[in-house]
């Protein structure tokens, strides 16, 4: 069904500037031989294990190795796409930037499906997951299931059916692959995470969103192999906001005075909404810009303000469903569905309550970084001010370093007691991450290092008493432990947790 000829790669890595040269026979050209023959590719890939001589193969990260591309070529393939030459018997298109060729080849090679859905963009550093969810349903209500969901939790293709996901936004070739999918599903929507390696991976190059939501930022992916600086960490964040025909930001969060130049600079309409804000929900409307056609007096406020019941706790969460209502808005449907999905709406790892007479109350949380887990801890102590706070965590390896410090911080401010435990170590030591963390909390409270998260979860909950609350964050509902490069099986918070108060 879909398919993409080699003059066409030609041709559009040439208009995109990207080209650099072609290598036929061993020979360079900028482009291809006059009587070169055609040639059809049926798949696009990156994995050497999975090509044949109809896949256009790209070369691609700091860890490719020639051996990748002998293997490939061993198996048939002919051509491939690389940021350098290699001395191969195939052809070879040589361009300046291999991700964004993946990107807008990917884009052509189905059909441009982007352009046949109603794309809507989160980004944040908390909360996209839960404002995606409350949107998917009500948008799932609105168009009776038409709607498709790109998650780091999950993905829905069709509508209805669900499956795990493996990144937050998937590489440019499964992005579009997806999209392909929807579309053949009938879909008209298309709710999507984007997080800040999208762009800094321009796995979303070229993409454009019918509404982007800016939740928050806060420090987080800082690392070697993420972001070297916040600057950058928000640098491409925001670029969420020149890639969307029309904006929703958080008034009150950090950098909002910069997120709304950023949107006038690049005549993108913006709504607004926060708490410190006396009328609650703003607008900012350039009458020059495209597609934003909904004029102040046009927001219908007392719907807005309606009171409404969420699924799940936490005053921070209705800053999600209020992006997620005014997206609604903005996309022409009645305020009133949302109000209806937002009390049924449960996000996988986020907010699971575990309440039992006479025992501390526990929340699991996927919360990993500053203001996720301060936001639990705040949530706990409203709960229940008459008790301690004790809080699970730990912090992955290898990745987000910065976190560690962050996590502290959290914890120096909201939690009466922690035990810092495994999540993701990898290649690290556990013990190591959260000795780091330990070192850097601020506040005079006891802390307990236990690396296995199992027997962790079993003394925080034997340390508390019926009147505190326990929170375990960081792994939601995730089932496995990635350790040295494997995700080992883990049976997960929730489940540990439950089986605590049923033994």
């Amino acid at each position: 069904m879909y398919q993409l000829n080699l003059h066409k790669v030609q041709t559009i890595l040439q208009q995109a500037d990207l080209l650099k040269e072609i290598i036929v026979d061993h020979t360079w050209y900028f482009s291809l031989p006059l009587d070169y023959k055609e040639q059809q590719f049926t798949t696009l890939s990156y994995d050497s294990r999975t090509v044949d001589s109809e896949t256009l193969f790209f070369c691609k990260g700091a860890g490719f190795k020639e051996s990748f591309l002998t293997q490939a070529i061993e198996q048939g393939l002919t051509t491939y796409i690389a940021q350098s030459p290699f001395d191969v018997d195939a052809i070879g298109f040589i361009v300046t930037d291999i991700r964004k060729a993946m990107a807008l080849l990917a884009q052509e090679f189905y059909q441009h499906p982007q352009k046949k859905l109603i794309k809507i963009g989160i980004t944040g550093t908390k909360g996209k997951t839960t404002a995606a969810y409350f949107l998917k349903d009500a948008l799932a209500k609105a168009t009776h299931h038409k709607v498709a969901l790109f998650s780091s939790e999950e993905t829905c293709l069709d509508g209805t059916t669900y499956t795990r996901s493996h990144l937050t936004t998937p590489e440019a070739l499964e992005l579009y692959a997806q999209m392909a999918i929807a579309v053949e599903h009938k879909v008209t929507h298309l709710v999507m995470e984007v997080s800040s390696q999208a762009y800094k991976t321009k796995r979303v190059y070229g993409l454009n969103f019918e509404v982007g939501i800016f939740l928050n930022i806060g420090t987080d992916h800082i690392s070697p192999i993420e972001h070297p600086t916040f600057d950058d960490y928000l640098y491409c964040k925001r670029q969420l906001i020149q890639n969307s025909q029309q904006m929703i930001l958080n008034q009150d969060m950090d950098y909002f005075d910069l997120l709304a130049d950023t949107a006038t600079l690049h005549h993108v309409p913006y709504v607004t909404f926060g708490r410190t804000n006396e009328a609650m929900i703003q607008i900012q409307d350039h009458k020059d810009t495209r597609n934003f056609d909904l004029q102040a007096n046009e927001l219908d406020m007392a719907r807005l303000e309606d009171e409404y019941q969420l699924g799940i706790l936490g005053t921070f969460n209705h800053d999600n469903a209020v992006a997620a209502l005014l997206a609604m808005q903005l996309l022409g449907f009645h305020p009133e569905i949302a109000h209806q999905t937002l009390k049924e709406t449960v996000i996988p790892g986020r907010m699971h309550v575990i309440e039992q007479h006479d025992q501390p109350l526990v929340l699991v949380d996927f919360a990993h970084n500053y203001l996720s887990i301060k936001a639990i801890g705040e949530l706990a102590h409203q709960l229940r001010p008459d008790g301690r706070v004790l809080i699970l965590t730990g912090s992955t390896g290898g990745k987000a370093l910065g976190r560690r410090e962050d996590i502290a911080k959290a914890l120096s401010e909201v939690a009466d007691e922690a035990i810092l435990t495994s999540d993701d170590p990898d290649f690290e030591d556990p013990f190591v991450i959260a000795t780091e963390i330990k070192e850097q909390v601020t506040s005079d409270i006891p802390i307990t290092i236990e690396v296995d998260r199992e027997k962790a979860i079993t003394m925080i909950l034997e340390h508390a008493t019926k009147a505190d609350v326990v929170a375990i964050c960081g792994k939601g509902t995730e089932q496995s432990m990635k350790i040295n490069g494997r995700g080992e099986p883990y049976e997960g918070d929730i489940v540990l947790a439950s089986r605590w108060f049923n033994d």
